[in-house]
């Protein structure tokens, strides 16, 4: 199929992007293009205007700044993948990305546009949910942020106005020789996770659990922080029993079935993934 009629727009900097926003009343924002083009291809999108950042070099950096890790929205998933400094000071990052689709698609792909697509399997916004990303976006109202925990508004739906734009991601950083792991369920490589589990884990001196993070996604309409499982693993050694225990948390949380899996069969994955991402990030810590 072909896309449909549209204005073709490509602004140079961030506020001829924003005004552009401003001035159109059906605008689609074009990043790397992986979802949007064949979305626009099966005319299940029909905006009056595209309006392409990729000449906005601006929006791609990676930045260490202190106990916080700042990307630029249009920085490439490849580059991500790539970087020594994300592998080294946020290897969960590096983790996910590895499973995000193909190395054509990550050559292109970005890390705002993943996020604002939010397809509730996607690998990038259950890292982003794990480490309490905060998304920096701007329009004519000026700048703000949003915790990632707030940027879900619905299915594949994010909390940013039709004039607004993301603009970078900040990860804060945990502390050096923390563990971490990211495993996911899918019919063929590539593909977008059935289920997939993201785990972050820190230890003290003695070896017990400090601080936990774990998030589910594949299972309902974004992925979602399981506080029960993290609840039960702070102050506890790490041990099979316990991870079995945490992870079993994971058959609570609500799910979906469609034609590729039961709701039943995504929550037994979760409490599986769960159990054996707890184990690996655990291994790790030091």
């Amino acid at each position: 199929m072909k896309p449909p009629l549209f204005r073709y727009h490509d602004p140079a900097s961030v506020a001829e992007a924003v005004a552009l926003l401003a001035s159109t009343d059906n605008a689609k924002l074009l990043a790397g293009g992986q979802s949007l083009m064949p979305m626009l291809n099966m005319r299940l999108v029909l905006p009056d205007d595209l309006i392409d950042l990729n000449r906005i070099d601006t929006l791609a950096h990676v930045r260490e700044n202190g106990d916080v890790l700042e990307i630029g929205a249009m920085t490439r998933q490849r580059e991500l993948e790539r970087s020594a400094v994300v592998r080294a000071r946020c290897p969960l990052l590096t983790a996910a990305i590895e499973h995000v689709g193909h190395q054509q698609t990550r050559n292109r792909g970005t890390l705002g546009g993943s996020l604002c697509h939010l397809d509730p399997s996607a690998e990038l916004v259950a890292a982003a949910m794990t480490l309490d990303a905060v998304v920096s976006v701007t329009g004519r109202g000026g700048e703000r942020k949003i915790p990632f925990a707030q940027f879900p508004q619905s299915y594949m739906t994010p909390a940013i106005a039709p004039d607004e734009l993301v603009i970078a991601v900040s990860l804060p950083l945990w502390g050096r020789g923390h563990g971490h792991a990211f495993l996911e369920f899918a019919r063929r490589h590539g593909d977008f996770a059935v289920c997939a589990v993201a785990v972050m884990l820190e230890k003290n001196a003695a070896g017990a659990i400090t601080r936990a993070a774990i998030t589910v996604a594949g299972l309902d309409a974004a992925p979602v922080r399981v506080a029960a499982a993290e609840r039960a693993l702070l102050g506890q050694a790490p041990s099979e029993a316990l991870f079995r225990a945490a992870a079993e948390h994971c058959r609570e949380l609500d799910a979906v079935g469609d034609v590729h899996a039961p709701a039943a069969y995504r929550q037994h994955l979760a409490a599986v993934l769960a159990k054996r991402a707890l184990a690996e990030a655990a291994a790790r810590c030091h």
